[in-house]
Order: structure tokens, then sequence, then C-alpha cells
């Protein structure tokens, strides 16, 4: 997946395409899913052309945030749901449907059926520990 100015989210954007938006600023812009999980299904993403979390800029990731916490109140209050997802994935082999950052915040109620299935195992701490360093390290 790469930079693509003609996702369907960039059409959004540009107003080419209509959308309910529920929240926008400078750096983001967040609207109602037309395909939801639940009600409330919302779709928060930067404004900046990028398709993954690590290409995003300093700017619009702190603006990000400092919105989504934000929007999940709004959403709590209006919807009345207590609970709710935040999903964001990176890459096509991770889920990711639009080539254009994006978070999904689903409200979950009592009736919900949507779930999201994992399967982990426990860790292997010898990898662990030579993994965290490495990426302690490349942070510096």
């Amino acid at each position: 997946m790469s930079r693509n100015g003609n996702t369907i989210f960039s059409l959004i954007l540009s107003g080419e395409i209509p959308s309910h938006k529920i929240y926008e600023d400078e750096f983001v812009y967040a609207f109602l899913d037309i395909n939801p999980l639940s009600r409330g299904h919302t779709l928060v993403i930067p404004k900046e052309e990028c398709s993954t979390m690590d290409l995003l800029s300093e700017k619009s990731a702190s603006s990000l945030g400092m919105a989504l916490p934000k929007i999940c109140r709004a959403i709590i209050k209006i919807t009345g749901a207590e609970n709710y997802n935040i999903i964001q994935n990176n890459g096509e082999k991770a889920g990711q449907t639009v080539p254009h950052l994006h978070f999904h915040i689903i409200p979950r109620y009592p009736e919900s059926t949507h779930s999201f299935v994992w399967n982990p195992s426990p860790i292997d701490h010898s990898d662990a520990s030579e993994l965290s360093k490495a990426i302690f390290y490349e942070l510096g």
C-alpha cells in the first residue's frame, strides 16, 4: 500500500464524496462509517495523505492523539455505549482496506456481536529480551 491521493478518504476530505462529519480540526477529520459494525461506528483520519502510522508526521500524530479521546467521550455520551473498541490496521496483510491511515472507534452495546479474535501464545523471554533492547536502542 503506497501513498494514494485517490482513496475514498481523499475524496471525502476534498468534499467529492459526502460524509456524516462528527469532528474536524486543522489536521484531523472524523465521520460515521457507512458500513458500521454498531451505531456510532466512527472513522478518524489525518488530513495528511499517509497510508500507515510509521509514515505519519509528528504534528499529525500529535493532533490525532489529542482528538481521539475527545471523539471517544462524545460518542460514549451521545450513544450511551459504555464500552468501545479502537482498531487501527497498518498494511493490507494487517487488514487495512483503504490505504489512508485511519482509526475505527466502534461502540459496543450489550447486543453487539462484533469480535476480534486473537490466538495469543506465551512470550519467549530470551527473544523478548533481545527484541526489546534492539527496539529501545533504535528509538535512541
